[in-house]
Protein backbone atom coordinates (compact mmCIF):
# COMPACT_ATOMS: atom_id res chain seq x y z
CA UNK A 1 0.00 0.00 0.00
CA UNK A 2 1.19 3.34 -0.78
CA UNK A 3 -0.34 6.19 0.06
CA UNK A 4 0.36 10.03 -1.81
CA UNK A 5 -0.01 13.35 -1.04
CA UNK A 6 0.55 16.36 -3.42
CA UNK A 7 1.67 20.01 -2.30
CA UNK A 8 2.38 22.87 -3.87
CA UNK A 9 -0.33 23.98 -5.89
CA UNK A 10 -1.68 26.75 -6.13
CA UNK A 11 -2.19 31.11 -8.04
CA UNK A 12 0.34 31.98 -10.72
CA UNK A 13 0.45 34.79 -12.96
CA UNK A 14 1.20 33.21 -16.90
CA UNK A 15 4.42 32.97 -17.35
CA UNK A 16 5.10 32.09 -13.97
CA UNK A 17 6.33 28.99 -12.30
CA UNK A 18 5.35 26.41 -9.40
CA UNK A 19 7.09 23.41 -8.48
CA UNK A 20 4.71 20.27 -7.16
CA UNK A 21 5.93 18.10 -4.56
CA UNK A 22 4.41 14.22 -4.20
CA UNK A 23 5.59 12.57 -0.87
CA UNK A 24 4.83 8.94 -1.10
CA UNK A 25 4.56 6.50 2.73
CA UNK A 26 6.12 3.35 2.68
CA UNK A 27 9.25 1.73 1.82
CA UNK A 28 9.23 0.57 -1.17
CA UNK A 29 8.81 3.98 -3.22
CA UNK A 30 11.68 3.24 -5.44
CA UNK A 31 10.43 0.29 -6.77
CA UNK A 32 7.17 2.39 -9.01
CA UNK A 33 7.41 4.35 -11.91
CA UNK A 34 5.87 8.00 -10.88
CA UNK A 35 3.32 9.95 -12.98
CA UNK A 36 1.79 13.07 -12.93
CA UNK A 37 -1.65 13.93 -14.66
CA UNK A 38 -4.05 16.74 -14.25
CA UNK A 39 -8.05 17.32 -15.00
CA UNK A 40 -9.22 20.58 -15.80
CA UNK A 41 -13.21 21.23 -15.67
CA UNK A 42 -15.11 19.47 -17.76
CA UNK A 43 -12.19 17.65 -19.45
CA UNK A 44 -10.73 13.94 -19.36
CA UNK A 45 -7.36 13.90 -17.53
CA UNK A 46 -4.27 14.03 -19.65
CA UNK A 47 -1.08 12.58 -19.12
CA UNK A 48 1.88 14.65 -17.74
CA UNK A 49 4.77 13.63 -17.16
CA UNK A 50 6.37 10.35 -16.41
CA UNK A 51 9.68 8.94 -14.66
CA UNK A 52 11.25 5.58 -13.88
CA UNK A 53 12.36 3.97 -10.70
CA UNK A 54 15.58 5.06 -11.07
CA UNK A 55 14.97 8.44 -12.39
CA UNK A 56 17.28 7.81 -15.88
CA UNK A 57 13.97 7.75 -17.96
CA UNK A 58 11.69 10.50 -18.17
CA UNK A 59 8.73 11.48 -20.58
CA UNK A 60 6.19 14.07 -21.36
CA UNK A 61 3.30 15.33 -22.84
CA UNK A 62 2.89 17.43 -25.93
CA UNK A 63 1.09 20.36 -24.25
CA UNK A 64 4.01 20.63 -21.39
CA UNK A 65 7.13 19.29 -23.09
CA UNK A 66 10.07 21.96 -22.78
CA UNK A 67 8.13 23.45 -19.74
CA UNK A 68 7.73 20.89 -17.31
CA UNK A 69 10.52 18.74 -15.25
CA UNK A 70 9.60 15.31 -13.48
CA UNK A 71 12.08 14.31 -11.09
CA UNK A 72 12.27 12.35 -8.07
CA UNK A 73 14.34 11.73 -5.07
CA UNK A 74 13.83 8.10 -3.80
CA UNK A 75 15.71 8.66 -0.54
CA UNK A 76 13.23 11.53 0.70
CA UNK A 77 10.30 9.35 -0.97
CA UNK A 78 9.22 12.27 -3.18
CA UNK A 79 8.39 13.07 -6.47
CA UNK A 80 8.73 16.40 -8.01
CA UNK A 81 6.79 18.54 -11.35
CA UNK A 82 8.73 21.55 -11.90
CA UNK A 83 6.44 23.76 -13.63
CA UNK A 84 7.84 26.54 -16.08
CA UNK A 85 6.56 29.31 -18.70
CA UNK A 86 2.50 28.43 -17.52
CA UNK A 87 -0.24 29.12 -19.46
CA UNK A 88 -3.88 29.51 -18.49
CA UNK A 89 -4.59 26.24 -20.07
CA UNK A 90 -2.26 24.64 -17.63
CA UNK A 91 -4.84 25.39 -14.83
CA UNK A 92 -6.05 21.85 -13.69
CA UNK A 93 -6.29 19.31 -10.98
CA UNK A 94 -2.49 17.94 -10.68
CA UNK A 95 -2.48 14.30 -9.15
CA UNK A 96 0.59 12.28 -8.55
CA UNK A 97 0.18 8.24 -9.25
CA UNK A 98 2.18 5.30 -8.53
CA UNK A 99 2.77 2.53 -10.91
CA UNK A 100 4.23 -0.68 -10.49
CA UNK A 101 4.10 -1.83 -13.86
CA UNK A 102 2.57 -2.54 -17.31
CA UNK A 103 -0.79 -4.69 -17.64
CA UNK A 104 -1.73 -5.54 -21.09
CA UNK A 105 0.38 -3.21 -22.84
CA UNK A 106 -0.70 -0.63 -20.89
CA UNK A 107 0.82 1.21 -18.04
CA UNK A 108 -1.07 1.05 -15.17
CA UNK A 109 -1.46 3.25 -11.94
CA UNK A 110 -1.97 1.60 -9.05
CA UNK A 111 -1.90 4.36 -6.08
CA UNK A 112 -3.56 8.05 -6.90
CA UNK A 113 -2.83 11.28 -4.40
CA UNK A 114 -6.00 13.69 -4.00
CA UNK A 115 -4.82 16.37 -6.17
CA UNK A 116 -4.10 19.71 -6.11
CA UNK A 117 -5.04 22.74 -7.45
CA UNK A 118 -2.72 24.72 -10.03
CA UNK A 119 -3.99 28.02 -11.26
CA UNK A 120 -2.64 30.27 -13.93
CA UNK A 121 -4.37 33.40 -14.74
CA UNK A 122 -3.92 35.46 -17.78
Amino acid sequence: QVQLVESGGGLVQAGGSLRLSCAASGRTFSSYTMGWFRQAPGKEREFVARISRGGGSTSYGDSVKGRFTISRDNAKNTVYLQMNSLKPEDTAVYYCAASAGVVGGERRYDYWGQGTQVTVSS
